[in-house]
């Protein structure tokens, strides 16, 4: 499909938004950490993830009183290959990226570690988390809950988070192996997405209460706020489709990053108090970062890793179909795509950067966008 939004320069971008989370109080170093997390949601093509949730996730939380500009992290408990972080409602970005930079750092002594955030807010994709650790040539595993979104099979009563499990593991190739997904059929973001872009949330993603299947992804947003629809989780309604299975690997991602922090799950999640009033999220978050080196080494892991996907996309195609694709693989050629172009904006993003430059003052950004 042709891309028909106007591109706007990664630096470009990237320098405005941490000029307008310090604008916010957000500290410049913590605000870079926030910026290329959001970006690099946008270089991978996950816009659902990316500056599309700038405004609304961050900065009106903020402004709200449900997120704290300034991340203060304390340890609480800490071992030779485990840590437990309280993050104090700060940005969970900031209290993520450091505790990956400790575990990877565990790990290269030990050959593992994990660690868990309680206290926490939107950590952003959690491939980025993951890929830390690729990068530093090891596997990354990481999960969070959310805010109550998802039914557990045969409800129609949003319980869960769309609860992310995440997977990167180095390869030889120019990509790594990337499994980046929510443990629901869509997430938040994504019918956040439709509605700005004005289309429909694909049947079959939302259940309401009265078992309908709506799509009006308007609706089904101001609705799921009020707890009167709830997203299927992987596999879709009822266990014909193996839905269970999903719902099954929701709740694993739900007491990992609870109980392993002792941090609160589910309905206490929502931000919303008792009497209707906003109040801090307190998500968790879990990750676990693993060496190949104390196994059969890094050398031998990324060739297997490597053969096993180029095995895959070898293999025989159904009739029709172009190409087989790995983990990771379409979020890497998104970056080949976009590299030289930027991030494309859609009207509304537009509207909500001049916006946000304007109520800044800072007048020395100019977007390609405006006339």
């Amino acid at each position: 499909m042709t891309e028909t939004r106007p591109y706007v320069d990664w630096k470009l971008m990237n320098d405005f938004m941490v000029d307008v989370f310090e604008k916010y109080g957000v500290p410049r170093e913590d605000g870079a950490i926030c910026a290329d997390v959001l970006l690099e949601s946008d270089r991978r093509g996950i816009e659902s993830h990316g500056c599309n949730r700038f405004k609304p996730i961050y900065l009106d939380r903020i402004k709200k009183g449900t997120l704290l500009p300034r991340t203060e992290i304390e340890i609480v408990k800490e071992g030779p290959t485990t840590v437990v972080m309280d993050a104090h409602n700060g940005m969970g970005m900031v209290a993520s990226h450091k505790m990956m930079e400790l575990l990877i750092d565990k790990a290269g002594k030990y050959g593992m570690a994990g660690g868990t955030i309680f206290n926490s807010t939107h950590y952003g994709i959690a491939g980025y988390w993951t890929t830390m650790a690729s990068k530093a040539g090891m596997i990354g595993i990481s999960g969070t809950n959310a805010r109550p979104s998802v039914a557990p099979t045969f409800g129609v009563e949003p319980m869960m988070g769309t609860n992310p499990m995440t997977f990167t593991m180095p390869t030889d190739e120019e990509f790594d192996f990337n499994l980046d997904c929510a443990t629901c059929i869509i997430q938040n973001g994504k019918i956040e997405f439709y509605e700005r872009m004005g289309k429909p949330t694909p049947e079959g993603c939302v259940i309401a209460k009265d078992g309908s299947v709506p799509t009006d992804s308007g609706m089904i947003l101001k609705e799921m706020r009020k707890g009167n629809v709830a997203l299927l989780p992987l596999g879709g309604r009822g266990e014909a489709t193996a839905g269970y299975k999903g719902y099954g690997f929701t709740t694993v991602v739900e007491i990992l990053s609870s109980a392993l922090s002792g941090g609160p799950f589910m309905k206490a999640l929502s931000g919303v108090s008792e009497d209707g009033s906003p109040q801090m999220y307190r998500l968790g978050h879990f990750f676990f970062v693993i060496n190949p080196e104390f196994f059969m080494g890094l050398d031998t892991f990324r060739k297997t890793a490597g053969d096993i996907c180029r095995g895959l996309r070898a293999s025989q195609k159904e009739p029709g179909a172009d190409r087989i694709y790995t983990a990771g693989e379409k979020e890497w050629l998104s970056w080949q795509d976009r590299r030289n172009k930027g991030v494309p904006v859609g009207e509304s993003i537009q509207k909500e950067l001049i916006q946000l430059r304007d109520e800044c003052g800072l007048t020395q950004y100019k977007f390609p966008f405006e006339k």
